[in-house]
């Protein structure tokens, strides 16, 4: 990972199959200067992704890679481990990428890539989240960053933040709420990594060098 006090920013590519509203977040935050990464690239499956825009108007590098040219998900994580791997990033951010990966994909990346998942795992993983807590008459719900590893929505946690269920919210209102706090915690994650602040090793999350907690990844997103 960037050191940094060296003029070598975080390399990162970041994935997407949609809008890309998690990619202009990260956009702003690294573009105020504040944060010592650079986005040197974004990937989409879909040619129609909004987000291939986002990063074009940022001066971004936007490629496309359809799934739909490839008979296998093995075939086109090859492929996709390929043109990633041109970009020689340090970090790869999944930012709303409607794929599961392959294990061998994944393992390439152990410890460098990141994903954000609408609900407060290990609840909920998978989708339709937001309709999936009210049916459970949950009184919170939330958003999680973590490790990508083989097992979905399944690696170890790096940050959470939550938001009060209301008895009026529906499934869009929720994921209004959900998606403002993951606005917020994403870029801070990202900083955190460009830092050398968090760091996953033998399977566990690290924040300046010690284990991190439940209690401590919770309190850090609300406060």
């Amino acid at each position: 990972m960037s050191d940094p006090a060296t003029s070598n920013p975080l390399r990162i590519v970041v994935l997407i199959s949609g809008s890309g509203t998690n990619l202009q977040a990260l956009i702003d935050q690294i573009h105020q200067g504040d944060t010592p990464a650079r986005i040197v690239a974004v990937i989409s499956n879909r040619a129609d992704a909004y987000g291939l825009q986002r990063a074009e108007q940022a001066g971004i590098a936007a490629r496309i890679l359809s799934h739909r040219d490839y008979n296998s998900r093995e075939a086109y994580d090859i492929a996709l481990q390929a043109l990633i791997d041109e970009y020689r990033p340090g970090l790869i951010i999944l930012a709303g990428f409607m794929r599961i990966l392959s294990d061998d994909f994944v393992r390439h990346y152990q410890g460098r890539m990141i994903n954000i998942h609408p609900s407060l795992l290990p609840r909920y993983k998978g989708l339709n989240t937001h309709q999936r807590a009210l049916e459970a008459g949950d009184t919170e719900h939330g958003c999680s960053v973590h490790y990508v590893t083989p097992e979905l929505d399944g690696g170890p946690i790096i940050l959470q933040a939550s938001v009060p269920i209301e008895a009026s919210d529906t499934p869009e209102s929720l994921a209004q709420k959900v998606h403002e706090q993951e606005h917020r915690i994403y870029p801070q994650v990202v900083d955190w990594i460009a830092r050398d602040r968090v760091r996953l090793e033998d399977d566990s999350v690290l924040f300046d060098g010690s284990p991190i907690s439940e209690q401590q990844r919770r309190y850090r997103a609300e406060n």
